[in-house]
C-alpha cells in the first residue's frame, strides 16, 4: 500500500494541491514521515506565494532532521523565493555537503548567486550541475543568462542552443536566446527566435514584450507597438511593457498617447521608476506640432522634473539605477535655449542615484599609477565604428595620439564592428567590446585604473549616462558628441572648439570649458565614391534649383517652418528635397507642420518639398554634387553633413545660433573663410539661400573658394596636440568642483 507522502505527490504533480496538503498534513502526525511532509508542503506554500508559511514549515523539516540534503535543498529555495540569496547559498552549501551529487542544488546556487551580480560563480555551480547531469537543459539555460550578463555572447549562444537541443520548447531559452541576439545587434535574427516562441506559447507575454522591444531597436515602431498590445491583451497590468509602449509610441510622434501609456504603468504600480522617469524625459515631443506646444512641455519638463527629483527620495534610490539613462532628455537640445539649469537639476538626479548604487557595491576604485610614463586615457563609447561621434572626434585621437603621451584604454558599449573598430583596437593599449550588465562595465573600466575618462558623447546612449553620473577617474570629460552640457557633476571638463562657441560660452555649461584650437578636431575627407543620381526616380524636375535639406525631422524647429516656405516663395519653382527618417511618423509630423507654413505663405507644399528614403552614402555624396544649396538646420546644426557637402564642393547656408549646438557648420565656413554663407538672422539666411539658387555667377564663385581653402578642414593636428597638453597637465591638478 502506498504511504501517504506518496499519495500526496500524486496529487502534488497533477496540481492538486489541496488534496496534496491534506495527505501531507496526516503524514506530519507521524513522526517517521513529519521532515518530508514539512518540507513537502513547504513546497505547496511557495507554489502559492506564501513564503513565509513556506520558510516556517521548511525550517522546521529541517530542524527535524538535519541531515537531509534535500531539507536544506528546500530550504535555499525559500529563501530566495524571499529575496534572501545570501542566505540560500548557504542552505544550498549545506545541501551539498550533505550529498554533492544534488545537481538540483548546484543549479539552484547559481540562480541565487546569478541574482546577487556574481555571475562568474553562477556559471561554475551551474558547470557543477552538469557535470552531474549533461542533459539539465534549465542549468544549460541558466548558465547562457550568466554568460550573457557578463558580456560573453558567443558563448551564451552556444549553451542556449544546447539546452534547445535537449528541450526544443524550452521557452525561457528560446526568449533569452532571442534577448542574446538583439544585444549583439542581430535583430532580424532576434524576430526569428522570438517567432518559434510564439509559435509554441501564442501568449508568452515577456516573449511578445521583447519582441516589441526589437522592433522599437529597428525603427518598426508600429509593429512595436502592435507587439506590446498583443502582450497587454493578454496582462493588462504589465507595467513594463505599458512603459515600452510608451517608448515606441514617443518615437511614432504620438506624443500624448505615450505620455497616456506612462501614466497608466504609473497608475498600476505608482513604485515603478523606470515608469516616472518616462513620464519625465519625454514630456518632450521629438517633433512639435507648434512653437507654443514646445514651450508648452518645457514647462511640463520643469515641473515633472522636480518632482521625479523629490520622488527619488532615500528608501526609492536603490531601484533608480535601471532608470538612469534608460530614457533622456535628449530632445531638450533641439530647443535654442540656455538649457544648463534644467540639465543640472537632471544630472544631479543622476548622479545622486548612480553614487548610492556604487556605495552598494563592492567595487573598490581605486587611484590610478603615479608612476611616470604615457597618461592612462579611457574612452568610453558605443561608437567605435562608422559613425558620426567617431568619424568627427574618436577616429582622430586614436589615429593621431603620441603613444608616448597617451596611452588609450578603449571601451566599446556596443555590439557593432566594422573595420574602424578594428582600427581602434589596434591603436590601443587596451580594447574592451560588448553588451554587458553595468557592474561589469564597472569592474572592467576600474581595473584598468585610468587617469582621465573621455565620454565621447553624453546624451545618446543609456549604459553611457549611467558609466559617466559615476566617479570612475580622478578626471572626467565629456566632448561634443552630443553638443551639449551633461549637468552631470561628475564630469569635470568639456571639450571643445574655438571656431564654434560664442565669447559667453562658459555660461552654457556645468562642466569647466575647454576651447581646443580650431574646429576641435582632427578630420580626415571621406573619399567616398559620389553615385549619380536620378532625380526623375523621385519626380524631381532636373532643370529646377535644387536645395537639400538633410536634418533629422526634430532638427526643425518649428518657429523656423516660415523661413522654408519664404524660400520656396521668393523662388517661384525650386525643388527642396528632405530625407524620410526611419521612423516614418516623424517625417510626417515635420510633412503637417510644413505643409501649414506653406498655406500661410499661399504655397501648396507638395510643388516645391519631396521627401526622398535615406540614401546609401555614395548616392549621398551623389546628391551633395549636384544640388546647388545645402541648407543647413537652424538652433541645431549639422557638422558631419555640412563638412561632407564642403568635401563635394556644395555651398553651405546656415545661421550662427546661440550655443555650440547651433554652430557647428558656421564654424566650419568660417574656417574656410566662407563668412559671407554665415547668416545673422532668419531674412538674412533667406535671402543667401535666394542668392544661391539663382545667381549661377555667385554660387560657382562659392565653389570656387570652397574648392580653394577647404583643405584647411582635414587632418589637422593642432587640435590633437593642444589636446596631449591638456590631459597631460589635467593628470597632475584637482579637477574643478562643478556648481
Amino acid at each position: 500500500m502506498p504511504n501517504k507522502i506518496d499519495e500526496a505527490l500524486v496529487h502534488h504533480r497533477a496540481g492538486r494541491l489541496a488534496d496534496a496538503e491534506a495527505l501531507y498534513r496526516r503524514a506530519i502526525a507521524s513522526e517517521t514521515d513529519a521532515p518530508e511532509a514539512l518540507r513537502l508542503l513547504g513546497i505547496v506554500r511557495t507554489q502559492q506565494g506564501r513564503h513565509d508559511e513556506a520558510l516556517a514549515l521548511v525550517s522546521e523539516a529541517v530542524k527535524r532532521d538535519p541531515g537531509a540534503a534535500k531539507g536544506h535543498a528546500t530550504l535555499g529555495t525559500v529563501l530566495h523565493a524571499l529575496f534572501r540569496h545570501e542566505e540560500a547559498i548557504v542552505s544550498f552549501d549545506n545541501a551539498l555537503a550533505i550529498q554533492p551529487q544534488l545537481s538540483e542544488a548546484h543549479y539552484n546556487r547559481g540562480i541565487s548567486l546569478d541574482a546577487l551580480g556574481r555571475h562568474a560563480e553562477a556559471i561554475a555551480s551551474y558547470d557543477a550541475a552538469l557535470s552531474i547531469r549533461p542533459d539539465f537543459a534549465e542549468a544549460l539555460a541558466s548558465r547562457g543568462n550568466a554568460l550573457q550578463a557578463l558580456g560573453r555572447h558567443a558563448e551564451a549562444m552556444v549553451s542556449y542552443d544546447k539546452a534547445l537541443g535537449i528541450l526544443p520548447n524550452l521557452l525561457q531559452a528560446l526568449n533569452n536566446r532571442g534577448a542574446t541576439l538583439d544585444a549583439l545587434g542581430r535583430h532580424e535574427e532576434a524576430l526569428a527566435t522570438y517567432e518559434k516562441a510564439l509559435e509554441i506559447q501564442p501568449d508568452f507575454v515577456e516573449v511578445l514584450k521583447n519582441r516589441g522591444i526589437t522592433f522599437h531597436r529597428l525603427d518598426r515602431c508600429a509593429e512595436a507597438v502592435a507587439s506590446f498590445d498583443a502582450a497587454l491583451a493578454i496582462k493588462p497590468d504589465s507595467v513594463d511593457v505599458l512603459t515600452h509602449r510608451g517608448n515606441a509610441l514617443h518615437s511614432l510622434g504620438r506624443h500624448a498617447e505615450a505620455l497616456a501609456s506612462y501614466e497608466r504603468a504609473i497608475a498600476i504600480d505608482p513604485d515603478h521608476a523606470e515608469a516616472r522617469w518616462s513620464l519625465t524625459m519625454f514630456q518632450l515631443p521629438a517633433v512639435s506640432p507648434s512653437e507654443s506646444y514646445s514651450e508648452g512641455q518645457r514647462a511640463a519638463f520643469a515641473v515633472e522634473l522636480e518632482h521625479l527629483d523629490r520622488w527619488f527620495a532615500a528608501d526609492r534610490l536603490a531601484a533608480g539605477f535601471n532608470a538612469v539613462g534608460a530614457q533622456q532628455p535628449f530632445f531638450l537640445a533641439y530647443q535654442e535655449e540656455n538649457n544648463r539649469d534644467l540639465l543640472q537639476r537632471y544630472g544631479k538626479l543622476c548622479a545622486r542615484i548612480m553614487a548610492d548604487w556604487l556605495k552598494r557595491q563592492s567595487v573598490i576604485v581605486s587611484a590610478p599609477p603615479t608612476a611616470p610614463g604615457p597618461i592612462r586615457i579611457g574612452v568610453v563609447t558605443r561608437y567605435f565604428h562608422n559613425q558620426s561621434v567617431w568619424n568627427a572626434i574618436v577616429k582622430g585621437w586614436f589615429a593621431r595620439f603620441d603613444p608616448s603621451r597617451i596611452s588609450l584604454l578603449a571601451f566599446h558599449l556596443g555590439p557593432v564592428e566594422d573595420e574602424d573598430t578594428l582600427f581602434a583596437r589596434s591603436r590601443a593599449a587596451h580594447f574592451e567590446q560588448g553588451k554587458r550588465e553595468l557592474r561589469n562595465w564597472v569592474e572592467t573600466i576600474v581595473a584598468q585604473r585610468p587617469e582621465v575618462l573621455i565620454y565621447p558623447e553624453i546624451g545618446m546612449d543609456t549604459m553611457t549616462v549611467k558609466l559617466a553620473s559615476m566617479r570612475l577617474a580622478p578626471v572626467q570629460v565629456a566632448t561634443w558628441g552630443h553638443p551639449e552640457t551633461t549637468g552631470l557633476p561628475t564630469i569635470d571638463y568639456f571639450l571643445s572648439a574655438e571656431d564654434m562657441e560664442p565669447d559667453n560660452a562658459q555660461d552654457n555649461y556645468t562642466e569647466r570649458l575647454v576651447t581646443l584650437p580650431h574646429l576641435g578636431c582632427f578630420y580626415s575627407p571621406r573619399g567616398i565614391d559620389a553615385h549619380p543620381v536620378d532625380l526623375n526616380a523621385w519626380g524631381i524636375d532636373a532643370k529646377l534649383p535644387l536645395l537639400l535639406c538633410p536634418g533629422v525631422p526634430f532638427k526643425y524647429a518649428p518657429r523656423h517652418d516660415g523661413a522654408i516656405a519664404q524660400i520656396a516663395r521668393r523662388l517661384g519653382r525650386c525643388q527642396i528635397v528632405f530625407f524620410t527618417h526611419q521612423s516614418p511618423g516623424l517625417s510626417d509630423l515635420l510633412a503637417r507642420r510644413l505643409r501649414d507654413a506653406f498655406v500661410h505663405a499661399g504655397l501648396e507644399l507638395d510643388e516645391f518639398v519631396t521627401f526622398i528614403p535615406s540614401q546609401t552614402q555614395q548616392s549621398f555624396y551623389g546628391l551633395l554634387k549636384r544640388a546647388d544649396v545645402y541648407l543647413d538646420t537652424v538652433g541645431f546644426s549639422g557638422f558631419n553633413t555640412a563638412i561632407q557637402a564642403v568635401e563635394c564642393g556644395l555651398p553651405v547656408v546656415t545661421r550662427e545660433g546661440r550655443f555650440l549646438r547651433g554652430r557647428l557648420a558656421s564654424g566650419i565656413l568660417k574656417r574656410i573663410g566662407l563668412e559671407e554663407l554665415v547668416a545673422r538672422s532668419e531674412n538674412e539666411y533667406i535671402e543667401l539661400a535666394v542668392r544661391l539658387s539663382q545667381d549661377s555667377e555667385f554660387r560657382e564663385q562659392m565653389r570656387n573658394r570652397i574648392e580653394q581653402n577647404r583643405a584647411v578642414l582635414f587632418e589637422d593636428e593642432s587640435p590633437i596636440r593642444a589636446l596631449e597638453d591638456f590631459l597631460v597637465k589635467a593628470r597632475r591638478i584637482e579637477p574643478p568642483v562643478n556648481t
